[in-house]
C-alpha cells in the first residue's frame, strides 16, 4: 500500500525556484497554458478542493506529488491569489494567447481605415481592462462607478492615441504604417493599467513579511507593482507586433496573397499566436509575482510603523499583480 502525501509540501510557492529568471518562466508556461481554459467547472471544483484540503492538512487518499503540483496549478489559473474568487474565463492568462493572437491579427490586418482601427483598439482596450480588473494585486473591493470611470477613460485614451498615430503615418511607407498597431498598443498599456488598477495607486495593496505576515497597505508598493506589469505587457506585445509585418509585408507581394487575399488575416493571427506563445510566459517572467521592496523605500508613515511594531524587517512582500 503506497505511502499517504507529506502535508509538508509548500504550496503557497511556486514549484520550481522563483528567484531564477528559468523558474519563473517554467512556472508561467503553466500557469499561461492556453488548454486551461477549456478545464470545466468540475475539474476546477476538484483541483480546489484538493489545495483547500491540503492547506488544511487534509490529504485526499491516494494523492500523489505530481497530482498536488496539478491541482495547485489549475487552481491558480483560475482562482485570484489575493481574493480566492474565480477570475473571469478571458480574464485569465491561459486566455492571453488565444485572444490576443486573434485581437492583435486583425488589428494589424485591418488597421488602414478609421472605422477599422476604432472598432479593434476599443476591442483590444475593452479586453485589457478586463485582464487588468482580473490580475490586479489586492483584496480591496472596486466598485462599479470606479471601473466604469477606469474603463472609459482608459479606452478613449487609449483608442485616441491609435488614431492620433495613424494620421501621423498615412504619408510614410506602408512598413512604417503596420506598426502603428504595436506604437498605439504599448502607450495605451502606459494608460490603461494604471487607470484600471487606480485603487491601488490611491489606496495601496497589502505588503506582508517573509512568513506572509500582513504589514499594512503601501502606495509605493503598487507604483513599483504597477510600473512592472506595463513594462512586461509592452515587451509581451512586441514578438507578435513586431515580427509578422516584417514577414507580411514580403509575403502580400507574393502571388499567393495576391491570388488568395483573404488568406492574410489567418496568416497573421498564427504567425502573432506562434510570438505570444513563448512571448507571454518569458515576459510575466521578467518580474517575480510576489515582488519585494526595501522598507526604506515605503511611504515614511509606514516605515515608521513597521520599524515600531517589527524592528527586524527589512524587506516587504507584496503581489505585483499581472
Amino acid at each position: 500500500m503506497a505511502a499517504e502525501l507529506s502535508t509538508s509540501i509548500n504550496i503557497k510557492e511556486p514549484r520550481w525556484d522563483q528567484s531564477t529568471f528559468v523558474g519563473r518562466a517554467k512556472h508561467f508556461f503553466t500557469v499561461t497554458d492556453p488548454r486551461n481554459i477549456l478545464l470545466t467547472n468540475e475539474q476546477l471544483a476538484h483541483a480546489h478542493k484538493i489545495i483547500t484540503d491540503y492547506r488544511q492538512g487534509v490529504v485526499s487518499p491516494g494523492l500523489t506529488e505530481d497530482e498536488l503540483w496539478r491541482a495547485k496549478y489549475v487552481f491558480d489559473s483560475a482562482f485570484h491569489p489575493d481574493t480566492g474568487e474565480k477570475m473571469i474565463l478571458i480574464g485569465r492568462m491561459s486566455a492571453q494567447v488565444p485572444m490576443n493572437m486573434t485581437i492583435t491579427g486583425c488589428m494589424m490586418t485591418f488597421y488602414k481605415s478609421t472605422p477599422a482601427v476604432l472598432f479593434w483598439q476599443w476591442i483590444n482596450q475593452s479586453f485589457n481592462a478586463i485582464v487588468n480588473y482580473t490580475n490586479r494585486s489586492g483584496d480591496a473591493p472596486i466598485t462599479v462607478s470606479q471601473l466604469g470611470t477606469a474603463y472609459v477613460s482608459a479606452t478613449t485614451g487609449a483608442v485616441a492615441t491609435a488614431l492620433g498615430l495613424n494620421a501621423l503615418t498615412k504619408h510614410v511607407s506602408p512598413l512604417i504604417g503596420r506598426f502603428v498597431p504595436f506604437a498605439a498598443v504599448a502607450a495605451a498599456n502606459c494608460i490603461n493599467i494604471p487607470l484600471m488598477r487606480q485603487r491601488e495607486l490611491q489606496h495601496g495593496i497589502p505588503i506582508t513579511d517573509e512568513n506572509d505576515n500582513r504589514l499594512g497597505e503601501s502606495t509605493k508598493a503598487a507604483q513599483q507593482a504597477i510600473s512592472q506589469v506595463v513594462v512586461s505587457r509592452i515587451l509581451m506585445a512586441s514578438p507578435g507586433m513586431a515580427i509578422p509585418p516584417f514577414l507580411m509585408n514580403h509575403l502580400e507581394k507574393k502571388a499567393f496573397l495576391k491570388k488568395f487575399p483573404w488568406m492574410s488575416a489567418p496568416i497573421q493571427v498564427s504567425l502573432v499566436g506562434f510570438c505570444l506563445v513563448f512571448a507571454t510566459p518569458l515576459c510575466c517572467a521578467l518580474f517575480p509575482q510576489r515582488s519585494s521592496m526595501s522598507v526604506s523605500r515605503l511611504e515614511p508613515e509606514l516605515q515608521e510603523k513597521i520599524r515600531a511594531n517589527h524592528p527586524g524587517v527589512e524587506r516587504v512582500y507584496f503581489n505585483k499583480g499581472l
